[in-house]
């Protein structure tokens, strides 16, 4: 800065000093007023009118209603969730009882039906045995029947004969002797 017209260079001691204080005074000044510019710019920039503001507080308290009404349906959400979840448990614990029921029951229903599946193998099996039994008797029955009819036709040939010689001897024995001689060969 430039010394003040009628102000000598040098001059007495207060007196520069006294314009080197003020100078600095100045200059700090004119530091803060470029500050306070600066300040001004930014708040320019960053400016928003009344009207933005109310817009912008309206809009926030929708928004704020309507975050209100979302949390008292997802509260109401939550609660139907819980009591879906405890239905859920309740029914996966019955299920899981009639799964260990159903377990049992099939369980015992394949051990029945093994000892059914034995017993009738057993059944076939004696069955086997029977009917081979029975077409062994049958044979053996077929061959008695067939000696049976082979004595049948002994005895029957036997009775002709026996009655043959039957009526022979009845007629040899009735009559007188000269008699038997002239019907012997008729007998």
């Amino acid at each position: 800065m430039a010394t003040p017209v009628g102000w000598a260079q040098g001059g007495s001691g207060s007196v520069c000093l006294a314009f080197d204080q003020l100078r600095d005074v100045i200059e700090s000044q004119e530091e803060l007023i470029h500050q306070l510019r600066n300040v001004m710019v930014l708040q320019d920039e960053n400016f928003v009118s009344k009207e933005e503001f109310q817009a912008v507080e309206k809009q926030l308290v929708e928004e704020k209603a309507a975050h209100a009404k979302t949390k008292v349906l997802l509260a109401k959400e939550e609660e139907k969730l819980q009591f879906a979840l405890g239905e859920v448990e309740v029914l996966s614990k019955q299920l899981e009882k009639e799964k260990l029921a159903f377990e049992k029951a099939l369980s015992t229903v394949k051990s029945k039906a093994l000892q059914e599946s034995s017993k009738k193998d057993q059944l076939i099996t004696k069955c086997n045995e029977i009917e081979s039994h029975i077409i062994k008797q049958e044979d053996i029955l077929n061959g008695k029947e067939n000696e049976i009819k082979e004595l049948q036709q002994v005895i029957s040939q036997q009775k002709q004969i026996f009655s043959r010689l039957l009526a022979g001897i009845t007629c040899l024995t009735s009559g007188s002797r000269s008699s038997r001689r002239t019907t012997w060969p008729r007998c």
